[in-house]
């Protein structure tokens, strides 16, 4: 599988999981991958020294990548929003309790918090639990990011074009959602050599149950194995 048909990023960057997300960094890096984009969640009450581990995740390589403002909500949306949350996200898909004027005005707040601090500017912008909610696609040109990663895929706001790649996630903090991704995670793998693979990691992802299957994924899918095909104990 090529370079250009996989993609690393760690989700849910903020001040309280960044012990847990170097782990995962230092962990992708054994296993052969290049910094892995990191998911940032502007609303989570940053101070300097947070910043600052981002500015030095930045300038070690690392795209910063803008994941809704919060990530958490306040209230349900709606029928659907309480199955979602229910089955997949739980208490974060803000977006699913936003109209579409709420979504565009999140993602424009969420993409200026970086500026404003000094950090580059993103690019791509992850909703939370990859759920974009209530937009039409024919508004997103009234937003800042070029590119939006949803479950589906990564779409290019310039284009229009969606690139379809497979998705392995690990965060089964039940056992509903630990069957649910080892099926959906066997479908992916079979998937990825023709389509690609998007590999989404989590903070407490190496505690979880999946924690071995995420380890193998990583050395399977990485551009530069290590020797003898495991990373070193953690």
């Amino acid at each position: 599988m090529s370079r250009a048909a996989v993609h690393l990023s760690i989700h849910d960057v903020m001040p309280d999981t960044l012990p847990q997300v170097e782990a995962l960094i230092e962990l992708c890096h054994d296993c052969g991958w290049p910094p892995p984009v990191l998911l940032v969640v502007p609303g989570a009450g940053w101070d300097h020294d947070g910043i600052e581990t981002l500015r030095r995740w930045q300038d070690d390589g690392h795209e910063l990548a803008g994941h809704g403002w919060r990530h958490r909500i306040t209230r349900y949306g709606g029928l659907w929003h309480r199955l979602h949350g229910a089955f997949i996200s739980r208490d974060v898909a803000e977006h699913l309790a936003l109209d579409a004027e709420g979504i565009l005005t999140l993602m424009r707040d969420c993409h200026d918090w970086f500026g404003a601090r000094g950090l580059a500017s993103p690019t791509l912008y992850v909703p939370p639990a990859w759920a974009l909610g209530a937009v039409p696609r024919a508004r997103l040109d009234e937003q800042p990011f070029d590119s939006i990663e949803t479950m589906r895929g990564i779409y290019s706001v310039t284009s229009g074009r969606w690139r379809y790649r497979a998705l392995l996630g690990y965060e089964a903090g039940n056992g509903l959602q630990y069957r649910a991704l080892q099926v959906s995670n066997a479908v992916n793998r079979a998937r990825a050599p023709r389509a690609g693979v998007r590999i989404g990691l989590h903070p407490r992802d190496a505690q979880l149950p999946l924690a071995g299957a995420m380890r193998r994924d990583l050395v399977r899918f990485s551009p530069r194995p290590p020797a003898g095909g495991s990373p070193r104990p953690s």
